[in-house]
């Protein structure tokens, strides 16, 4: 027995120097020969074209790291495909979680590659420090040409923070120097009208994407001027204090491309002390019938109060986002004056259930596609009677199971079958997380 025994397993140490069996599937071996080629190999005779591709994958400092491998490996760091899109994370360690920028590759960047910079961003904590770094890196950039330029900051106050004669002063030399930004990204900045008029003056026949929400210094004129002359502008985002009459109308100017793309921010910060004001009906009516398929998004951050010069006629808002409680009557107003709606969130209504209000809209926004509801309440019937009358347009449903009140006809068990059977897809209330 034992003899046939060591028969056995000299077969089967015979059998695996020639395959092996990994999942099921016989796999070849490497001979000692074909380990040696591989172990051969020299790393740094890949084509320029793959390592390129390697890099641009690459964190940065990693990437660093790998040019000193060898001299090939050096030159790609160095070619200018490499460094067209760039973004600078700038923090203080200590109070961010982002991995910031080594400073002096940043000084190498600048150096070597401030003319190949095409697509620019500059990400930056909360802290004064990374807003000064972010500045005196633009005002270094006075040899590029940049395409696409975006300021990011992670949390306020961030640029505010700033001297805005320091920001100012490092945003323009981007604005004079490039002569061919396309998309603009400048939330939560001191940015202000002449620095506008710099934009416009070395920009006007390229930018396409403006995006200035929370922008304190600007004026309604000085956006104004803005969509005056970039007559190729395709998006736009800004606070409702910017918004006007005259806006819309210059947008709404022949020699000005179709809008594709209005964001609006309506916030309060000061509760009962905010002013908003109205925008004229034949104000809107202008500006869809010039872009009939513009995107108008609204957020609102307002207090219930302040709710009264909104949808007292019709809005030609496509996505609506209620960011805090929004009243019945509101969202009343919302079935009767929006017939362009795609889009609703409702974050938070109170205690008296929507039912009347959601089959108002369901009636009237023939165009809604997406729901999604939060801290309030809708009866159980009214909302498969509004899931009925959207049918299968509805891609989007997500409700909190918290919403739906069970009553005589309908429990929360059996929502479930008959949204599913409306919507002609598997449906279920998303839940509240337990954690």
């Amino acid at each position: 027995m034992k003899r046939g025994g060591r028969k056995n397993n000299k077969a089967s140490h015979q059998l695996s120097d020639e395959e092996n069996t990994i999942d099921g599937k016989k796999m070849k071996i490497p001979d000692e020969e074909s380990i040696r080629d591989i172990q051969r190999a020299d790393w740094g005779n890949l084509i320029p074209e793959i390592v390129l591709h390697i890099f641009q994958h690459l964190p940065l400092l990693d990437r660093a790291h790998a040019s000193q491998v060898c001299r090939r490996w050096n030159q790609v760091f160095h070619m200018p495909e490499l460094w067209r899109c760039f973004e600078f994370e700038l923090n203080q360690p200590a109070t961010s979680y982002l991995k910031a920028t080594h400073p002096e590759l940043i000084k190498q960047i600048i150096k070597r590659h401030s003319n190949h910079l095409q697509y620019v961003s500059f990400k930056v904590d909360s802290s004064k420090e990374s807003a000064e770094a972010a500045c005196d890196i633009l005002s270094q950039l006075v040899n590029c040409s940049l395409k696409t330029l975006g300021l990011i900051s992670t949390a306020r106050p961030s640029f505010m923070d700033l001297p805005k004669s320091h920001f100012i002063s490092a945003l323009t030399v981007v604005f004079v120097n490039s002569k061919s930004l396309s998309s603009l990204k400048i939330d939560d900045t001191p940015v202000d009208d002449p620095s506008l008029k710099v934009l416009v003056a070395n920009n006007s026949d390229t930018l396409k994407l403006l995006k200035m929400s929370s922008c304190p210094h600007v004026s309604p004129a000085g956006i104004l001027c803005v969509a005056d002359q970039c007559h190729g502008l395709r998006e736009l985002a800004l606070n409702y204090h910017l918004l006007s009459d005259d806006l819309l109308l210059a947008l709404s100017s022949e020699k000005h491309v179709r809008l594709e793309h209005l964001r609006i921010d309506v916030v309060s910060e000061n509760p009962g002390q905010t002013h908003f004001h109205t925008i004229e009906k034949s104000s809107w009516d202008a500006f869809i019938k010039h872009s009939p398929k513009v995107n108008l998004v609204m957020y609102f951050f307002l207090y219930e109060e302040e709710f009264d010069p909104f949808f007292r006629y019709e809005t030609p808002v496509t996505h609506l986002y209620f960011g805090r409680s929004v009243s019945k009557e509101v969202l009343g107003r919302v079935g009767m004056s929006c017939p362009r709606l795609v889009e609703l969130v409702v974050c938070a209504n109170g205690l008296r259930p929507l039912d009347e209000e959601l089959i108002c809209i369901a009636e009237h926004c023939k165009n809604l596609s997406a729901v999604g509801l939060g801290e309030c309440e809708v009866s159980c019937s009214a909302f498969v009677e509004f899931v009925k009358m959207c049918g299968g347009r509805l891609s989007q449903l997500s409700i909190m199971e918290e919403v739906l009140i069970p009553d005589q006809k309908y429990s929360l068990e059996q929502i479930h079958w008959e949204v599913s059977k409306h919507l002609g897809r598997v449906w279920f209330p998303d839940m509240m997380p337990t954690w």
